[in-house]
């Protein structure tokens, strides 16, 4: 059992640090989907900059507070500067995230993945349960960049994911109806979200950078909690106020934005796995 109360106050904590900080969280993601990253990096408390010119992306990353790590479109300089940069994290023991988007249907990503994590050693690593499966060495049923109709939460898929984050030494975000969350030693499951999530692109992305903002204090297990639980309660608040996907992408950043400490604690929908 968990107490939900003591648990519910810590997220809370380490949410409105973030605001009191204003931490400098250097996003290497894709121009797909870059200005809503930007954007709720920004709703948080927090301060994106979305650098990827290899000649600095070395000294961005060293003064930056977190490092947000995408495949989710990749170009020869971009790889080359998420490199440089994970390296940089890892050296300077700066936290960072790397989202495997598109790494279950794309050997080339799958390889530059494992690339990146043996030489930076990442402190989260964020997927669907199809890419999580293919970094872990087994067959999926992704369908693209989303996960496969056959890759469903089980006793079984924890117990990968398990065993996944303790051989990498990282948090690993299962992202997906109901989330997984695990260091390998302990595991939550969360429930917060809607569809209207799925209904708009970038959302995974947001929700990357999102998370690098939140273990920017080096509280890594729970700034995961946090961005998951933030995120899927930011997009039940925009489901009740919006109209359809162009009013639900308003409303997703309003919500992060003007989220109360009582909707939050309300809401807040954490199982211990």
């Amino acid at each position: 059992m968990i107490n939900k109360t003591t648990l519910t106050d810590d997220l809370l904590s380490l949410k409105h640090k973030i605001r009191l900080a204003g931490p400098l969280i250097h996003c290497l993601t894709n121009p797909i989907s870059i200005n809503d990253c930007a954007n709720i990096v920004l709703a948080a408390g927090a301060r994106p900059i979305m650098a990827e010119h290899p000649a600095e992306v070395a000294q961005i990353t060293a003064a930056s507070a977190a490092l947000a790590v995408n495949l989710g479109n990749v170009t020869d300089a971009r790889l080359e500067s998420m490199l440089i940069s994970g390296k940089v994290a890892h050296e300077k023991s700066i936290p960072s995230i790397i989202d495997l988007v598109g790494i279950a249907c794309s050997d080339f990503r799958l390889e530059f993945a494992q690339k990146f994590i043996a030489a930076c050693q990442p402190n989260v690593l964020k997927g669907n349960l199809s890419e999580l499966k293919a970094l872990a060495g087994l067959s999926n049923n992704a369908c693209g960049i989303d996960v496969g109709s056959g890759d469903t939460l089980s006793p079984d898929i924890i117990t990968i994911l398990q065993i996944l984050a303790r051989k990498n030494k990282a948090v690993i975000i299962a992202s997906g109806p109901t989330d997984i969350i695990t260091d390998g030693t302990t595991t939550f499951l969360g429930n917060n979200g809607t569809t209207g999530l799925t209904n708009i692109t970038g959302t995974g992305c947001m929700l990357n950078v999102l998370t690098a903002a939140c273990i920017f204090s080096q509280n890594i297990f729970n700034g995961c909690l946090l961005s998951i639980t933030s995120l899927g309660i930011s997009g039940e608040l925009a489901a009740e106020n919006s109209t359809g996907p162009g009013t639900f992408r308003a409303a997703l950043l309003d919500a992060v934005y003007n989220m109360t400490d009582e909707e939050f604690a309300k809401r807040i929908d954490l199982k211990k796995a």
